[in-house]
């Protein structure tokens, strides 16, 4: 139980720190409206790529890891 709070809280912070380290959205409520800009750009298609693609992919594992984790210790206890 200790080892599965444990790492529960590791992935925790390694949630938080990768949302925190993301750009905000470019397009902000412009994406609501009429978006004059044109988001097919070359770094729009590979941004799986760049550090921000990195990123999105470790926020969405840690998350996944977190409600996982979260359900374990739910049954657990």
């Amino acid at each position: 139980m200790i080892v599965l709070q444990i790492l529960m809280a590791i992935v925790a912070v390694i949630l938080v720190v990768s949302v925190m380290l993301q750009d905000g959205d470019s397009e902000g409520i412009t994406a609501l409206g009429a978006s004059t800009g044109n988001s097919e750009t070359f770094f729009g298609k590979n941004q799986t790529s760049s550090l921000q693609g990195k990123m999105a992919l470790i926020t969405k594992i840690s998350a996944g890891l977190f409600v996982v984790l979260a359900i374990v210790i739910m049954i657990v206890s």
